[in-house]
């Protein structure tokens, strides 16, 4: 998708930097030779490699989508000592090889912390050139919406995605509009808006591992091409996307929090969208998951502290 222009126009050649552990090192090299025999327009070069500093030399967008995957039997701590330690490595590499003005999307789980992690542990990055995706929650609001009203995904404007990138997100239909009718008004079932469609989208993760036995491949790989081409090439005017960034107080989420909001984009900066009403019933799922969120800050902290 990268060497096709989908993340940074179809008009701007790319050098893809690909980094793996040492026992993949073999597949690694599989896939740059692949990339070449596809013979990219767009693509300038690849370099493949198990070296970290070497993989972020240079580099003007950073794709973090490696990371420690929760396994059977083990405990959220251990989970997160294992990614802090990834995304502390990380951010020293980052932070000493990437580009100036390096910007960095975190995918993997837990993605808002493994953010904050990042952050703290380069501090020679603006902490607003670190976010995380929420883009792929914000993409799968548009499509079941789109699906609901037999419409297409283009013709939703305006879901909002608070929070963390888990089970307790809050997708946010009320500021939303479909074919330019508030998606409340179009939709006609508040019943569903509020249940069915909630759930959907927070659970939408652990339905397609358990229909293809794997994680979302193809829809992440396409939000994360939408979330740097939105924020490098702005957003549409009227409208908004989904990112996880490093709070400002807005909305009474907790300063430096690592929290999706809806944001606009413009000459590759972000910018929160202020002033939205929040009802009673938001407020509750909004504080929900920034207490969740502040939950693994600590804990990460702990990690960090060891």
């Amino acid at each position: 998708m990268v060497a096709r222009g989908a993340m940074l126009g179809p008009g701007r050649p790319v050098i893809l930097h690909l980094l793996d552990i040492p026992p993949a090192a073999q597949a690694l090299e599989g896939v740059r030779m692949e990339l070449v025999d596809a013979a990219f327009p767009l693509l300038r070069g690849v370099v493949a490699t198990t070296d970290l500093e070497a993989a972020c030399q240079g580099v003007e967008v950073a794709c973090m989508i490696g990371g420690f995957p929760r396994k059977k039997g083990m405990e959220r701590k251990d989970v997160m000592g294992k990614n802090v330690a990834i995304y502390k490595s990380q951010a020293s590499a980052i932070e000493r090889h990437a580009a100036k003005g390096v910007k960095v999307v975190v995918v993997a789980n837990p993605a808002n912390t493994n953010a904050w992690v990042l952050a703290q542990n380069a501090p020679g990055l603006p902490r607003e050139d670190i976010t995380a995706l929420t883009r792929l929650d914000h993409n799968r609001s548009l499509g079941q919406l789109a699906e609901r009203a037999g419409c297409q995904s283009t013709e939703v404007k305006r879901c909002i995605i608070w929070g963390n990138h888990s089970s307790t997100q809050y997708p946010d239909v009320n500021h939303a509009t479909l074919k330019g009718r508030p998606v409340r008004e179009a939709v006609g079932d508040d019943t569903y808006l509020d249940g069915e469609f909630v759930k959907t989208v927070q659970q939408r993760g652990a339905a397609i591992i358990q229909a293809r036995n794997a994680s979302s491949a193809l829809s992440a790989a396409a939000s994360t091409c939408d979330h740097v081409r939105s924020w490098l090439r702005g957003t549409p005017k009227g409208d908004w996307v989904s990112m996880a960034v490093a709070s400002d107080g807005s909305y009474g989420i907790k300063e430096g929090l690592v929290y999706s909001f809806p944001v606009t984009c413009q000459d590759g900066k972000w910018k929160i969208v202020q002033g939205l009403s929040i009802d009673e019933r938001s407020r509750g799922l909004m504080d929900a998951s920034a207490k969740e969120l502040e939950e693994e800050q600590a804990m990460a902290l702990e990690c960090l502290s060891q």
